[in-house]
């Protein structure tokens, strides 16, 4: 199986990596061009296109000026430990060890707006440029049309070394619409995370970002092969609810948590 991450805004660049392991992104030929094309925004630029602050402008607008080649562990950080925030809380990554990081590299993918189909272990440099961004760039309009099918064979690719041939999407919507599910060579499975409340269940976002996050984590550190093993997952209460999912679309449900005080 290869499961699908979204990327996090939030990065740490100055916690110590506890692995010495390592590799480059696969794509970094197309991150240069798109680099290229945010060298030339400025700080206006910037802060129109994503909709941030002056201050958030003006970090990105240097960041895209450091990044530069080849990179290194001095320069760069294994993307895996350099993203943070509610998805990745769910990821007991500083618990993982040698043998969970290589199971990690040949199952999870992080789509990414800059990189493309990252491999936990890839290096990475501070960014920030979301896949929705409408970068003008040499393929397009927007960073969909510049990644075109090119994540998607990545994905494939990975695909064609696993047991099952099975696509766990747990990447949020911005992100997925970067790969083309007719194209992928292989089944796909969505899943969904809801809170139950007053008798009603729904997608509440703060949770179901850690709960990716989570169920990725799970998959990871057990190992799992086969699909039909993701529905053991029941971390924090959620439990797999037939009545709500079907061949390509599953739902994991949990009584919704009293916010804490």
């Amino acid at each position: 199986m290869i499961i699908t991450l979204s990327p996090s805004k939030g990065q740490d660049f100055e916690t110590p990596t506890p692995s010495k392991l390592y590799t480059l992104p696969e794509q970094l030929d197309d991150s240069q061009l798109l680099i290229n094309e945010a060298k030339k925004l400025d700080m206006e630029s910037v802060r129109d296109l994503m909709s941030v602050s002056e201050n958030i402008s003006n970090l990105n607008v240097q960041r895209f000026q450091d990044w530069k080649l080849p990179f290194n562990t001095e320069n760069a950080k294994a993307a895996l430990f350099a993203f943070k925030g509610d998805v990745y809380s769910g990821i007991e990554k500083d618990q993982y060890d040698d043998g969970d990081l290589t199971y990690a590299q040949d199952h999870l993918r992080i789509l990414s707006g800059l990189y493309g189909a990252l491999r936990p272990l890839d290096l990475i440099q501070p960014y920030r440029l979301e896949m929705k961004t409408r970068l003008e760039n040499p393929r397009g309009e927007n960073l969909y049309q510049f990644w075109g099918d090119r994540i998607t064979e990545k994905l494939n690719e990975s695909m064609q070394h696993q047991e099952e041939k099975t696509l766990v999407n747990l990447a949020s919507n911005e992100y997925y619409k970067s790969v083309k599910p007719k194209l992928i060579d292989g089944k796909i499975l969505n899943i969904s995370f809801k809170e139950i409340k007053d008798g009603k269940s729904r997608i509440l976002a703060v949770y179901a970002k850690k709960a990716r996050g989570m169920m990725a984590d799970f998959i990871l550190r057990n190992r799992i092969e086969h699909a039909e093993d993701i529905k053991d997952f029941g971390t924090a209460n959620y439990k797999f609810s037939a009545s709500e999912s079907n061949d390509g679309n599953w739902v994991f449900t949990r009584p919704q948590p009293k916010p804490l005080k």
